[in-house]
């Protein structure tokens, strides 16, 4: 039985909803009054977390993957004291407040992951989940012991990327995760009959996970309590918990419509709901003290395992810089000291200098975990550890099948957990099935090492399906993505310096086929300006200014012109991103005004007119044929670039 105060607190969570999105005149309303009382029992009765200090390691995560309902979240960080206010929740969706439209890792404090786009917080709830386990085995359950929570809804378990993360969820038999899927039979089209005929509960089995549907159970607060603790005990596979939710309740008229899956503003639907609620029609954000008190409690339960988590690592047997090195995923000192170096001459493809990188960095950064969607020893992703199984979960090599969506999205998940800097390989052809997750963790900081190889129309037999073309200038759109494509294994090695020392991921493109060592690129700290100077003459005529695998093509060209009496400087750009942070003076430098540059990179030209007066670049697809019948055929050779070099200057 609900009790007098428990009723009021769920009620509270409810009108905080209505009263915040009818404020704000946009928003989502029903999803958050219809799961109040799981929220109820999640933050007060069952997740380990201490409100004073968000951001304890060992805490529960909850992931809202049904981010639209974030003022669900939102109203119980401000009950619990979290440090969200109430006027927080008055500014909900308003500009520079902490209470943005969808939750945002870095704004609102006790928010665990950015989601909003539908499907991804399921991924990074696995990604969390793994991370928990990994690093469980690595430092002991006296140091690392909690679990994942995730709320998802119907819209979630329609995109793709959750069955990409739940098949391997179930594999790897993740006993630390519980997902409680929202069957509110709700979408904005209508319900979701006219779309969805699955079997959930089958499904997931299917996948290997324990499933339990609670029927009728949405305001049933000791049943909710009961399943949940149950959930979070059970060790040998994922769980998810189905509960059949009314939206909107208990609004008049909106409930089990369409139209409560977004704003409910209307005034007498809100006054209903409210006096249905025993609540006073008339006031806004209200909140008894008896409720907020209740609720303050309830925050700060975990105080005291806090405590004790404390002193058992005080009293751990492990070496507390270890401790602290892994819970913060930080390299140890001078780890940049194993970055191999690479002799001019010799012939390496970078996906295999970014091989030796990372077998490399193994032992001095310890939170490295690498793996790839099926392509492991193609992608340079291959770090010489054993699996990450049920079995060895501490192992640092994570295969994730044929699920570049997915592996992106858990990627994330592991990233923003702690701990882990993971790896993540394919082809860059394979990105475009990435590119949600790569956004969502370009927005959320999420420090993630995205390595793509096979990065041009070298690649060759495989054809125009698997030549990359368009897919770098694609992700350079991007911001806050540092899109790195080194020109041979010393500006791979800067560029994993890069990757490693930043807060936000890290995009690293690669060839498949060998190219040469350079002279001139084994300098400390060039690639991190993004390009610079690798040849000069004196008064240069022209610049050749190439990425990649191109590079080599700028150098012998520059060669070719020489004999002509041309003065030609090559610039090595391995990252457009990291030139244009450099100040206007460098930029000046490096690419004067007043010289003419030929961009080369076998990819689209688009976006080289900002750097570059004539390319030699690819706007069209290309062919199947050897890579370098390819590479000739479409005018990648040292030939082509004196041509133009030759022509601009005419």
């Amino acid at each position: 039985m609900t009790s007098d105060l428990e009723a009021r607190q769920i009620n509270t969570i409810r009108a905080l909803a209505l009263d915040a999105v009818k404020r704000a005149n946009s928003g989502h309303t029903g999803t958050a009054m219809a799961l109040a009382p799981l929220a109820h029992v999640l933050f007060s009765k069952v997740m380990k977390y201490d409100a004073s200090e968000p951001a304890w390691p060992d805490r529960d995560r909850f992931i809202l993957s049904a981010g639209h309902a974030s003022m669900l979240l939102y109203s119980m960080l401000y009950l619990t004291g979290y440090g969200i206010e109430l006027d927080d929740l008055k500014d909900f969706r308003q500009m520079g407040s902490r209470t943005p439209g969808h939750p945002e890792v870095g704004v609102t404090p006790g928010v665990e992951v950015t989601t909003g786009p539908l499907g991804q917080g399921v991924a990074n709830a696995v990604g969390m989940a793994l991370a928990e386990r990994h690093l469980q085995k690595r430092l002991g359950p006296e140091v690392v012991n909690h679990r994942i929570w995730a709320v998802c809804g119907d819209g979630d378990l329609m995109e793709g990327v959750s069955h990409e993360a739940a098949s391997l969820a179930g594999h790897q038999q993740l006993g630390n995760l519980v997902v409680i899927y929202d069957d509110n039979r709700i979408t904005i089209d209508g319900t979701t009959d006219l779309t969805l005929s699955d079997d959930a509960q089958r499904r997931f089995e299917s996948y290997g996970w324990e499933v339990r549907d609670l029927g009728e159970a949405s305001e049933d607060t000791a049943l909710l309590e009961e399943a949940l603790i149950d959930a979070g005990e059970q060790n040998q596979k994922p769980t998810l918990l189905i509960l059949r939710s009314h939206i909107g309740f208990p609004a008049p008229t909106a409930v089990d419509t369409p139209s409560a899956h977004g704003a409910i503003t209307d005034d007498a639907e809100i006054a209903g709901a409210k006096r249905a609620m025993q609540m006073d029609p008339e006031a806004t954000f209200q909140v008894d003290d008896d409720v907020l008190a209740a609720y303050r409690e309830a925050g700060l339960r975990g105080v005291e395992p806090r405590r004790d988590w404390l002193a058992r690592v005080a009293e751990s047997d492990l070496d507390a810089t270890w401790i602290d090195t892994l819970l913060a995923g930080t390299p140890l000192a001078n780890w940049t000291d194993e970055l191999p170096s690479y002799e001019a001459g010799l012939s390496l493809a970078t996906r295999n200098a970014n091989n030796q990188v990372v077998d490399a960095l193994i032992d001095v950064v310890p939170s490295l975990v690498s793996g790839s969607a099926d392509l492991t020893g193609n992608t340079g992703t291959n770090i010489a550890s054993d699996p990450m199984t049920p079995n060895t979960p501490e192992g640092r090599k994570l295969y994730y099948g044929v699920r570049e969506h997915g592996m992106g999205s858990v990627a994330n998940g592991m990233a923003l957990h702690g701990g882990i800097i993971p790896v993540v390989g394919t082809f860059l052809v394979f990105a475009d099935y990435m590119r949600p997750s790569v956004r969502m963790a370009a927005l959320s900081s999420a420090k993630v090492i995205f390595v793509w190889s096979h990065d041009s129309i070298g690649v060759g037999e495989d054809g125009p399906t698997h030549q990359p073309v368009e897919q770098v200038a694609s992700l350079r759109a991007i911001p806050d993505l540092p899109v790195i494509r080194p020109a041979d294994g010393n500006e791979v090695s800067q560029a994993w310096e890069i990757a490693v020392s930043r807060e936000g991921p890290t995009a690293i493109i690669l060839t498949r086929q060998n190219v040469p060592v350079l002279e001139g690129t084994a300098k400390p700290s060039q690639v991190q300006r993004g390009a610079y100077v690798l040849i000069d003459a004196p008064d240069p005529a022209v610049i050749l200014a190439g990425t990649g695998s191109e590079v080599q093509l700028c150098v012998e060209a520059a060669g070719s012109l020489a004999e002509d009496g041309i003065a030609s400087r090559v610039v090595s750009m391995p990252s457009w991103e990291l030139f244009q942070q450099q100040t206007a003076t460098y930029q000046e430098e490096v690419l004067p005004s007043h010289i003419p540059v030929v961009g080369v990179e076998a990819g689209i030209s688009f976006g080289w007119d900002r750097w570059a007066d004539a390319t030699v670049t690819i706007d069209e697809f290309g062919a199947s044929a050897p890579g370098d019948q390819v590479m000739e055929r479409f005018g990648f050779t040292a030939s082509a670039v004196e041509t133009a070099a030759r022509s601009l200057l005419s």
